[in-house]
């Protein structure tokens, strides 16, 4: 299938998911979520493929959302859309999923790494959710799986804070499985997935469903918090001059309204 920003690299009994909108550090529109989730669904029913690895470049994973198709939204605008719907479709995948990060993966970018099973980073990777600088909050899953990965402190300060982490402290914060050299990353993902498909596949979804099964219950609802103060945060005069203060590349002057 031909994809507009995503390629798919089948190499059986492994295959790899590349974002590819490289000019703009692989910025998450609308399009490139669909055409994720529809090849991760697509290769989950394939035989062939046992083990999926999400990537982009070695300059960035994801740098978070594209911001232009935000920036004017609205609260209606925003529950009509359901954007997160398609997320959560990611996490009925039943073949594991490891995410190769060289660079930045931040927002949604970092979002979709701590929905991947496992993380091989780069030296270069930085992980971090900004989206506080701009008027809003992780709608994706951020706050939820940040408090799940490294605690209720640490969480607080990668949400209330915008600051990213080093590939270094994500090793120690026990986000991420290993960091490597820049150059090796992606060779290294590629030796855990084959790792991983030798193993006996349907002992393989039942132990990924057993461990991703401790954090359901929890997960579900704080999604439902989050998911709701994103949205209620897109009736404010904050996430407006935010947005746009980003794009006009300027300091945001905030209100509190």
């Amino acid at each position: 299938m031909d994809y507009q920003f995503i390629l798919v690299e089948p190499d059986p009994p492994i295959a790899v998911v590349r974002f590819n909108r490289p000019k703009v550090l692989n910025a998450l529109n609308s399009t490139l979520i669909n055409e994720m989730v529809e090849a991760l669904e697509s290769l989950d029913r394939d035989d062939n493929v046992r083990c999926i690895i999400l990537t982009g470049n070695e300059r960035a994973f994801a740098a978070g959302a594209d911001i232009t198709e935000m920036a004017d939204s609205s609260v209606v605008a925003q529950l009509q859309s359901d954007q997160f719907a398609r997320w959560d479709r990611v996490r009925r995948i039943r073949k594991p999923i490891i995410a190769a990060v060289s660079g930045w993966a931040l927002g949604g970018g970092c979002e979709i790494a701590l929905m991947c099973d496992m993380i091989v980073a780069s030296e270069t990777a930085r992980f971090g959710q900004p989206e506080i600088n701009i008027g809003i909050i992780p709608g994706a899953g951020g706050t939820q799986r940040w408090a799940q990965v490294v605690g209720k402190a640490r969480a607080m300060e990668i949400c209330l804070t915008g600051d990213p982490i080093t590939a270094q402290e994500a090793l120690a914060w026990g986000v991420v499985n290993r960091v490597v050299a820049p150059e090796l990353y992606l060779e290294e993902a590629k030796t855990l997935a084959r790792k991983v498909a030798s193993k006996p596949p349907l002992a393989v979804r039942q132990a990924k469903e057993a461990v991703a099964n401790v954090f359901n219950d929890y997960l579900e609802k704080g999604l439902g918090v989050e998911r709701k103060n994103f949205y209620m945060l897109f009736a404010t005069e904050d996430q407006k001059e935010g947005m746009r203060a980003f794009i006009e590349k300027r300091p945001a002057e905030w209100k509190g309204k």
